[in-house]
């Protein structure tokens, strides 16, 4: 099949103006001017009209059971608070809300051009009913929480490893989540790096998230270590941050991506990016905590890569009389708002190539328009006038004109045919 676009934007290389791509067998095959790619060529043609064609989204974290959790806790004065009431409602859900709040994610990631998902995955019973009924590429990350917990670490391990037999084999893949360093242990921590090493896995967990965690684990003190303290041992408390904290586990390496990290010092930078750990920032999270300027520039000077998610629709703001919708164009204009200095085209990365690195796909094989890569590709409407096409992309308020994943239509555009 040889697509054509006003623009093919492939993240790693130039735009293409009136550009084509050739997919066979789900990847992409060539990429170049479309007048080029049309000699000789006898296999079906779209035209994509005057639209920009790039890479599927990568939304690196994401919970996706907890999507229709949206605006049922208003932005709170505490995290902890916060963590609170999130644990009050999931206790009064089924399994069958669950399975369909993941399932409208789904839907929504789609719809706003997501591709491919890191999926905090809190009720594992799910991935065998929800994951074959989604064309989504998903890294489920099973999560582990040791807190008012009596079995061991290993054995809880073990019990995460056994769910994620129910990971189909094809565009899925598993992976851990060990919560926090507030809700784990560092030895869960570290056991997670080794199996997930030995595996060839990734894994991920929140560090950095809150001040209140920061207080916990460095001074001993907070509204957090108040309320975790009948609940978890708290000799790991006082004099650690939570990198620090990952560090004494022995569980830094280039197999674990951190979500949030956005309390984080100059030498945290630096040993995040001296041990290859990536992180996953969420705009409009970070904008309904109301935390400090996420410090994006302290950890691309270290040499951290941070790529973009949008955490569950829990923690959104949203007008008075709508409802979020979990959007990575949104959690970009959202980054663009609060860091007007980064390019346009680095913060297209960011959702786009830097994700599937993140998530263990390379830099050439998902989040990319490149020969060999997975076909997995999105259009939307080139605005008129537009000079940049990454401005473009980042500011694009709404759903997307097509979808393809593996080289099949999951959103078919409106000349297809």
């Amino acid at each position: 099949m040889l697509l054509r676009a006003r623009i093919v934007y492939p993240v790693t290389t130039p735009p293409i103006e009136d550009g084509g791509v050739i997919v066979a067998h789900g990847r992409i095959v060539a990429l170049g001017r479309h007048r080029d790619l049309s000699e000789g060529f006898s296999g079906e043609r779209v035209d994509l009209g005057d639209s920009i064609l790039l890479p599927g989204l990568v939304n690196a974290h994401c919970h996706l059971d907890y999507t229709n959790l949206a605006r049922q806790i208003a932005p709170p004065g505490s995290f902890t608070d916060w963590v609170k009431q999130l644990i009050t409602l999931k206790a009064g859900w089924s399994y069958t809300d669950y399975a369909e709040s993941w399932l409208e994610g789904s839907h929504q990631l789609l719809d706003c051009g997501t591709t491919t998902v890191g999926d905090i995955e809190a009720v594992p019973e799910l991935l065998a009913d929800v994951l074959p009924a989604t064309p989504l590429r998903v890294t489920s990350f099973r999560e582990i929480i040791t807190i008012r917990s009596s079995r061991s670490a290993p054995r809880m391990l073990d019990e995460a490893l056994a769910d994620l037999a129910h990971v189909p084999a094809g565009r899925h893949r598993p992976g851990l989540s060990p919560h926090a360093p507030y809700s784990t242990t560092q030895e869960l921590a570290r056991l997670t790096r080794e199996a997930c090493r030995s595996r060839g896995w990734r894994w991920t967990m929140h560090v950095g998230e809150s001040t209140e965690e920061r207080d916990m684990l460095q001074e001993g003190r907070g509204p957090m270590y108040d309320w975790l303290r009948p609940q978890r041992p708290m000799e790991d408390c006082g004099g650690l941050s939570p990198v620090g904290w990952l560090e004494r586990a022995g569980a830094l390496g280039p197999e674990l991506l951190v979500a949030h990290a956005n309390h984080v010092s100059e030498p945290e930078a630096s040993l995040l990016a001296s041990t290859g750990v990536q992180v996953v920032h969420c705009p409009r999270s970070h904008d309904y905590f109301g935390h400090t300027r996420f410090p994006h520039g302290l950890l691309q000077r270290a040499g951290v890569s941070v790529c973009l998610g949008t955490d569950s629709l829990v923690s959104v703001r949203s007008p008075r009389g709508t409802k979020p919708v979990l959007s990575l164009f949104a959690e970009m204009e959202s980054f663009a708002r609060s860091h007007p200095g980064v390019p346009a085209s680095d913060i297209v990365a960011m959702a786009t190539v830097k994700g599937g690195a993140a998530l263990g796909f390379g830099l050439e094989s998902v989040g990319v328009i490149a020969p060999g890569a997975h076909a997995d590709l999105i259009s939307i409407p080139l605005p008129e006038g537009t000079r940049e096409p990454a401005e473009a992309i980042v500011h694009h308020p709404g759903p997307v004109a097509s979808s393809l994943i593996e080289g099949n239509w999951v959103i078919r555009p409106p000349r297809h045919g």
